[in-house]
């Protein structure tokens, strides 16, 4: 890199050469230590470029309100970006997570049998809870739907809240632990005061940054009802002060060390999604434009043309079309026939539409959005026209997607639920689960579980079927984790054959099949020779 010399270095090249040559030396190895080009401020390529040197909360709380109304804008509006979310929640949440109970037998000192009964139990119980709307604070919807809204919310705003009170009313369920989900916009300082190094968000943090009480605002900051209800705050410790117990669960998912609040999905191509929306439309309409035919019709006598109404109507004393013409009077329309005056005339172009470049340059854009959303293209949108191999490859990386969100949803939101949820169990003796409270090793053990969502997709069952098989064969997988990949219960089905097998067999519809050695052992000269 050639360094030029500056005012300085020539004054001081005047007076002192020898000073002169060992700045111009210092200021060259300055130019060329740097190893890497991005870091370079004089390159053109980075003349413009915005550079923001913050820690997250400072990076991401100034934009933070701006990002949620862009995203929840274009959910409502964008096809792409609507499509993106659901995309999500019907892969990870879909119709529902599926809990099992996995006790550690061996730290509770449980045979393979008595685990197998006491894990009955607590799924039995599990069930009695998470099917019924009493689990929500507002009873519309059960355990399912809850994390299928909460995912949904992050998704959206990029930060949820889920209260776990106790609430006791009439009701078909025996437990009184509820869930009621927070819009992440409820969480705000207290009156609205400026954040401190603990208080950040809405969020009242300890010294050494873990997160000791939420500030919850009885409405929705941009609720109509703001002129009507006073408002007021909440604060909602996250522990309980004597039980110790989770009070409410942050669900988000932090990208840096440090990082209070959540961002929404769509934050990275929240801009690509909006230019590509007014793209579409606007050659949506150019499309609709060129498709309308309307003829124009010049008369050389200047009189009113029978073919549409009279435009001088509303004109009194009015006898010439061409004195009283409004040129904001025509409209494009179906197979429609304007006359035009004299001295009037239009020119005709070709229809350039449908465009031929559209769909090129719209897939290019999806495609960068797409890797911005972690999907792949083909997942994205919905259409898979590439070989079987692409499509499976395809369909494989979003399920490695699908199941890392599915996995943090587990641990951020069912986990913790379903912590809470034993402890009540347990408490009003439904569980019988000794030493729970006293070891939290033995804690551990009764809260095993394995949570199972959405069935795997697949391009070829017979394929996947069979490699299946091979894979059980030579040890690399079992019943049970192949199950669940097609969204099944293998203890549930095992039951289910067994008496199916047998209803079978006793309506005579299975026989039993003898091989030739057990018939030559049951032959009648063998049987005497054996009596003899």
């Amino acid at each position: 890199m050639k360094v030029k010399m500056n005012l300085i270095d020539r004054a001081m090249e005047y007076f002192s050469p020898v000073r002169a040559a060992k700045r111009l030396c210092a200021r060259t190895y300055l130019a060329v230590a740097g190893g890497y080009e991005g870091g370079d401020r004089t390159r053109r390529g980075l003349a413009g470029t915005k550079i923001n040197i913050g820690d997250a909360d400072s990076n991401i709380l100034k934009d933070i309100k701006t990002l949620r109304g862009h995203s929840s804008d274009l959910i409502r509006n964008n096809p792409m970006a609507v499509g993106a979310i659901s995309t999500n929640c019907t892969n990870v949440v879909g119709t529902g997570i599926m809990f099992h109970s996995r006790l550690d037998g061996d730290i509770l000192g449980l045979s393979e049998e008595e685990a197998d009964i006491q894990e009955t139990q607590i799924e039995r119980e599990w069930h009695l809870f998470a099917t019924s709307t009493e689990c929500d604070i507002t009873r519309t919807q059960n355990f399912n739907g809850i994390v299928n809204l909460a995912f949904r919310s992050v998704l959206e705003k990029g930060d949820t809240f889920v209260n776990l009170p106790f609430l006791a009313r009439n009701g078909l369920s025996p437990y009184e632990l509820r869930m009621q989900i927070i819009e992440g916009e409820r969480v705000c300082n207290k009156d609205y005061v400026h954040d401190t190094p603990t208080l950040i968000a809405g969020v009242e943090k300890t010294r050494e940054g873990a997160a000791k009480a939420y500030h919850v605002l009885n409405m929705h900051p941009g609720s109509y009802r703001q002129m009507q209800k006073k408002q007021e705050w909440q604060v909602i410790p996250v522990y309980g002060k004597n039980s110790g117990r989770k009070n409410i669960l942050h669900i988000y998912n932090p990208q840096r060390p440090g990082q209070t609040r959540g961002i929404p999905y769509l934050a990275p191509v929240i801009e690509s999604l909006y230019q590509l929306g007014r793209y579409t439309h606007s050659e949506l309409m150019a499309a609709v434009l060129s498709s309308m035919m309307t003829f124009f019709l010049k008369s050389e006598r200047g009189s009113s043309i029978d073919l549409i109404p009279d435009i001088n109507s509303s004109v009194s004393g009015a006898s010439d079309p061409a004195l009283n013409y409004q040129t904001n009077d025509l409209e494009l329309g179906y197979g429609t026939a304007v006359g035009l005056p004299v001295g009037t005339s239009i020119d005709t172009t070709t229809p350039g539409r449908p465009n031929q470049a559209f769909d090129p340059f719209f897939t290019a854009i999806v495609r960068q959005i797409a890797v911005g959303l972690e999907l792949p293209f083909e997942v994205l949108i919905k259409h898979f026209t590439a070989s079987y191999s692409a499509s499976q490859a395809a369909m494989l990386d979003a399920y490695r997607t699908f199941t890392v969100r599915r996995k943090w949803l587990t641990e951020m939101l069912c986990m913790p639920v379903f912590e809470a949820f034993m402890e009540e169990a347990i408490l009003k003796g439904r569980i019988y689960a000794p030493g729970f409270f006293g070891d939290p090793l033995i804690r551990q053990a009764y809260l095993g579980a394995e949570w199972t969502g959405p069935a795997k997709a697949h391009i070829n069952p017979l394929i996947e079927v069979n490699a299946s098989k091979e894979k059980i064969d030579m040890g690399l997988s079992t019943l049970q984790a192949e199950t669940a990949l097609y969204g099944g219960d293998w203890e549930q089905n095992h039951k289910q054959s067994v008496r199916e097998y047998k209803r079978r067999k006793a309506d005579g519809l299975i026989t039993e099949k003898v091989s030739n050695a057990e018939k030559q052992d049951m032959s009648p000269d063998r049987a005497d020779a054996e009596e003899g």
